[in-house]
């Protein structure tokens, strides 16, 4: 189908139907709906890049993560870059940012180039839309798993590394752990906030939501959030950090008076503060070349049944950051597991 297909069918246009795919906003309310009707129905995908693959010039996969220079993401997009060349093809990579609302427009944007394959990190809520471009290009997820779409996706054990990280804390002698995040609506989020209850309820009975802090996006809410906490009845001795750049925030506004915490995820010199901050360990690397490498067996092999859903394991790092004060007992333990036990689970 082409635009002027689209454009018959609804009676108006191809410069109405080209002004719609692209959100211009000069476009009655009735008219947008009538012509995106259509192009559902005539399942529609623009193809800017044809006259290009005809004359040969190489395949493009697309990556799309919420941030670019985020060193997480940077590694993923190197490895799905390094497959891509590998199998003669160029990358093209665009940022997501934070705004759910902004994610569709931006990455059909980038399907429109009539991609060989997308790689995608979400910040979305919803991804059913993408159901009729799968039908042309092969999408897989990283990171964080779809939504309201069966798709290709491979990500790390949240649930079980947050588990662990809280576990070690509990070991330590802290019953006072905080939880600090972000972006409460993505899978990794919610699973390791997940985690972090298990933990809890497994060795205490229960948790404290006096503990929990999310949305902390910048260093002014890291400082006012640990402000809130330090200044509870009963505050917490440790903390658990859900994301490498609550993290770093973390580490900011702790300069003259270090917490004990485990952070999910490494990040550069996060060996050498003082104390070294105890991780949970991922492999942004490996995701980012199985999802590229999925993406070629895929264009091979089309009807090939693999496992779709793909769970990678994690791993504690100890350093010391878990020990910077000594843990006050402000409560009994519970059935706390002995380091042996911890040991087990730590994988």
């Amino acid at each position: 189908m082409t635009m002027r297909d689209v454009a018959a069918h609804a009676g108006v246009s191809a410069k109405t139907v080209s002004r719609v795919f692209n959100g211009d906003a000069h476009v009655l309310p009735e008219t947008r709906a009538l012509v995106e009707k259509v192009m559902k129905d005539l399942n529609y995908v623009p193809n800017v890049l044809a006259t290009n693959f005809r004359a040969g010039r190489s395949l493009v996969l697309g990556v799309a993560v919420p941030d670019v220079v985020d060193p997480y993401f940077a590694l993923i997009i190197r490895s799905v870059d390094r497959v891509a060349r590998e199998h003669g093809m160029s990358t093209v990579v665009t940022s997501l940012g934070e705004d759910p609302d902004e994610e569709r427009a931006t990455i059909e944007t980038l399907l429109s180039r009539q991609l060989s394959g997308l790689v995608i990190a979400p910040v979305g809520t919803d991804h059913s839309w993408l159901a009729r471009w799968q039908q042309h290009t092969s999408i897989v997820f990283v990171d964080r798993t779809p939504i309201g779409i069966n798709a290709d996706s491979f990500t790390d054990d949240d649930e079980e590394g947050a588990y662990v990280a809280t576990r070690h804390l509990l070991e330590h002698g802290h019953t006072r752990i905080a939880y600090i995040g972000d972006m409460i609506h993505l899978s990794t989020e919610r699973q390791r906030l997940q985690g972090w209850r298990r933990a809890h309820d497994e060795a205490l009975g229960g948790t404290d939501d006096d503990l929990v802090a999310v949305h902390v996006s910048d260093q002014s809410r890291t400082n006012a959030t640990l402000s809130r906490l330090i200044s509870l009845p009963d505050p917490p001795t440790a903390i658990f950090s859900s994301n490498a750049r609550s993290s770093m925030m973390l580490v900011r506004a702790m300069r003259s008076a270090p917490i004990p915490m485990v952070g999910f995820g490494d990040f550069p010199m996060a060996d050498l503060l003082d104390p070294p901050l105890s991780v949970i360990d991922q492999d942004p690397a490996q995701l980012g070349r199985l999802a590229a490498e999925r993406i070629m067996l895929r264009l091979e092999f089309p009807g090939r049944r693999v496992k779709k859903s793909n769970v990678l394991a994690v791993s504690l790092i100890e350093r010391s950051s878990c020990m910077a004060v000594e843990a006050p007992r402000t409560r009994a333990m519970g059935d706390v597991p002995s380091s042996a036990a911890v040991a087990a689970i730590d994988r």
